[in-house]
């Protein structure tokens, strides 16, 4: 923890760099990704403050929209689109991910109940993918496509997409090689960005 705590002891003394950032924000991409610290928004994207608006969630889920029966994820979703005015959203998912590992391989979370609970959101389970893979890529890509799927069924989201306003992207991340891969809708494939 001290390497963190040295380091936000300094960043915050160049204020002049910072500064235009008290007049608001208008990032372009919503970036709804997994909460697993080895996936950074930023890093893999090299956007600076005001770039990105993120979302994280374990296993990059988006939860189903349900009237009046608001979540954060859905508040979050909301606000981007229709505040912001986001013009793209990616949904992110990477390799090794435990959230979609457990679902592959059928874990017992009965010790971790919020996480057991938050797991049956996931709009589809993992198809079949070998239970001995670690990366579980071939179902977290899967996984992504069912989250861009669900994504359409919000609202705001389904009016900006028919107006033009709006563009869903699905990537994958490796956090064993540092790739990404973008799902191309012309061969139904994650291809290399």
């Amino acid at each position: 923890m001290q390497p963190l705590i040295d380091n936000a002891r300094t960043f915050g003394q160049r204020p002049e760099e910072f500064a235009s950032h008290a007049d608001g924000q208008s990032p372009q991409v919503l970036f709804i990704t997994c909460s697993d610290s080895r996936v950074v928004p930023a890093l893999i994207t090299g956007a600076r403050p005001g770039e990105l608006f993120e979302l994280r969630t374990a296993g990059n889920i988006v939860p189903p929209y349900t009237n009046g029966s608001p979540s954060g994820e859905t508040a979050t979703i909301e606000y981007a689109v229709e505040v912001l005015g986001v013009q793209d959203i990616v949904v992110c998912g990477h390799s090794h991910c435990g959230a979609i590992g457990a679902l592959v391989r059928g874990d017992d979370l009965a010790g971790v109940p919020a996480v057991r609970d938050w797991l049956a959101h996931a709009a589809d389970e993992p198809g079949a993918c070998d239970p001995a893979d670690v990366t579980v890529g071939p179902a977290v890509q899967q996984h992504v496509l069912a989250q861009l799927l669900r994504l359409r069924s919000y609202p705001c989201v389904e009016r900006r997409l028919a107006d033009g306003r709006l563009t869903l992207r699905g990537w994958y991340y490796e956090v064993h090689t540092g790739g990404v891969r973008e799902h191309r809708v012309d061969t139904d494939a994650f291809e290399t960005l």
